[in-house]
């Protein structure tokens, strides 16, 4: 008896462990439409507790009309499982794009509850779109290097015959050779700025403390460009050094924090946030490697301004590609090309006051190298 009972008392316990363990969304529905189960997962993905899940109809947590009810009575129906892939489960709840797959099963034959499991494709998506752009931006890095190169010879001819003429023209044609000079200085300036994605020399790492570096960044701009807008830091104590160059990476999140105070503008209650995680579950496979790198460090920026433009957000970290008037568009290629030498990769999920910027690197193994998965 007492064996029965333990067993009995042990099933519900392992079985929530089970899905709790699940890297997937996973929630359990009563004949009602109402949320009875869910796992941690998907108290992550719907950014509430289960206890508070518990109290919603699964129709208050989608968009309106979404596939999902479609197939929850298509269940109900059949009482066989349904899958649909590709639907964007994003809401005024969860803002921003929430692209999933759906897996949809009655829990068995003799209950009406169903349950449904969602997998989450928005970040796959963008790690290989990611991985995509990097391996196309090594032709357009080798032409931008030849090109550096060529353009500069020219340039200074250019240059040294403006100032030859300087010397034997009028005071108002001299504005004009005047131009010419800082014309040819503003490309050059440009060239130098690109040259820089054609630089392939290994880079000096060492174990870095991020939260050092993030409070180094912070005092920059407080001291600077951000002194209107209010920093609000959220950093796990426990999180392992990165293998990293330190003034690369101050490089990489002051960029990220200028783009954001500049997006604020002059806003009066304009606020950025700083964050770290610890994520052990995220894992990228390289291309023409069979070697996962596991990415478990998370760094994210972010602010309430406008957000970035539905347009260019695909295009977000391509060189040239920029919202400023006056804006050369190299600074998030640069990010993202100092981030990808890192090991790691940048995204962006932007909605009006709520963008960021997302750093996923591998940590420092303790022997020279990241570690593994």
């Amino acid at each position: 008896m007492s064996i029965a009972t333990d067993r009995s008392q042990e099933a519900p316990v392992a079985a929530e462990a089970i899905a709790n363990a699940l890297p997937h969304p996973l929630v359990i529905i009563d004949g009602n439409g109402t949320i009875v189960e869910a796992n941690v997962a998907a108290e992550a993905f719907f950014e509430a507790s289960s206890a508070v899940l518990r109290r919603h109809a699964i129709g208050a947590l989608v968009p309106f009309g979404s596939p999902l009810l479609a197939l929850i009575e298509q269940v109900r129906r059949r009482g066989a499982p349904v899958n649909e892939y590709r639907v964007d489960l994003g809401t005024p709840r969860n803002p921003g794009e929430r692209v999933v797959d759906l897996h949809v099963a009655p829990l068995s034959e003799t209950s009406d509850r169903i349950i449904v499991m969602l997998q989450e494709r928005t970040r796959a998506d963008k790690m290989d779109r990611q991985l995509t752009h990097r391996g196309a931006a090594r032709s357009v890095i080798a032409l931008a290097a030849m090109l550096a190169h060529e353009i500069k010879n020219p340039l200074s001819g250019i240059r040294g015959a403006a100032q030859l003429l300087e010397q034997s023209v009028s005071d108002d044609d001299r504005n004009l050779t005047q131009l010419i000079c800082d014309e040819a200085d503003r490309i050059v300036k440009l060239v130098d700025r690109m040259e820089v994605f054609g630089d392939e020399r290994p880079i000096e790492r060492e174990a870095i403390n991020i939260h050092v570096v993030l409070d180094h960044v912070r005092r920059l701009a407080q001291s600077g460009f951000g002194r209107r807008i209010n920093f609000v830091a959220e950093y796990d104590p426990s999180l392992p050094p990165i293998y990293g160059n330190r003034d690369q990476l101050v490089q990489v999140f002051l960029n990220l924090v200028k783009n954001a105070a500049e997006s604020i503008g002059d806003a009066n209650d304009g606020e950025i946030h700083m964050t770290t995680a610890f994520r052990p579950g995220v894992r990228l496979s390289l291309p023409g490697s069979k070697t996962r790198v596991s990415l478990p460090l998370e760094f994210c920026i972010k602010d309430n301004g406008p957000g970035v433009p539905e347009d260019l957000a695909a295009h977000l970290f391509d060189p040239f590609v920029t919202t400023k008037p006056t804006g050369s568009g190299l600074g998030l290629a640069l990010v993202a090309k100092i981030v990808g030498d890192h090991g790691g990769i940048i995204e962006c999920e932007s909605q009006p006051r709520r963008t960021t910027f997302r750093v996923l690197m591998p940590m420092f193994a303790g022997d020279g190298e990241p570690a593994g998965p």
